[in-house]
């Protein structure tokens, strides 16, 4: 067998994005057609509009993040008082009384974490956008990064739902959620959809058209 058709063996062949499947594709006009024989899911060369649709949804989360940051997650009504904290308020309350191993962890995985992936998605559209043939292998792995951390940044959240679960005392003491909490969530969601719809395989194709 020839390299050529070797070459074009291979290329014939597309991962079922479902279960992972390895599935030989015929034609020019398969793309919409073509099944998984073991799922029967949609298989595609690529992932269709990966670049537009991941756009959209980094775009959402950014919009998102802003009053993520700037809404109370948290409110604490006891013997009366109530206490509004954000993400950022929160952090700095158990920095200050003593606890800032945890007051880094809400930081960093609250604060920074939903920000450096929203930068490296980003920073990834714009590479596929240019055609950089720059460091492919580095920027996949920062992909599988990015797609790795993303449930960590729930970690707030979860804090919250245990505490609104368990402290409820009526007036004595009492925990909500506050809206911030909302579009916090809506920010990992969004982020974790947006790393889901990139499809990595764009960086190698520009790299290969970049090197000829």
């Amino acid at each position: 067998m020839s390299p050529d058709s070797a070459t074009s063996g291979v290329e014939n062949l597309a991962s079922c994005h479902d279960c992972g499947f390895v599935v030989a594709l015929a034609g020019e006009a398969h793309h919409a057609e073509t099944r998984c024989p073991r799922c029967r899911a949609a298989v595609h060369r690529r992932k269709p509009d990966s670049l537009n649709r991941t756009w959209a949804l980094v775009v959402t989360a950014a919009m998102l993040y802003i009053p993520a940051n700037i809404f109370p997650v948290m409110r604490v009504i006891s013997l009366g008082q109530a206490q509004e904290d954000t993400i950022f308020s929160g952090a700095v309350y158990l920095l200050v009384h003593g606890m800032w191993p945890l007051a880094l962890v809400v930081f960093f995985a609250s604060v920074v974490v939903p920000l450096l992936k929203l930068l490296a998605l980003s920073f990834l559209l714009i590479s596929v956008q240019k055609g950089w043939s720059w460091r492919p292998v580095e920027r996949t792995k920062l992909y599988h990064v990015v797609e790795a951390v993303g449930r960590w940044s729930m970690t707030d959240i979860y804090v919250v739902t245990i505490l609104v679960a368990l402290v409820s005392l009526g007036n004595l003491a009492t925990i909500e959620a506050g809206m911030g909490a909302v579009y916090f969530a809506g920010v990992v969601v969004v982020t974790m959809l947006a790393a889901e719809s990139f499809d990595p395989r764009l960086i190698w194709d520009r790299a290969r058209e970049t090197n000829g």
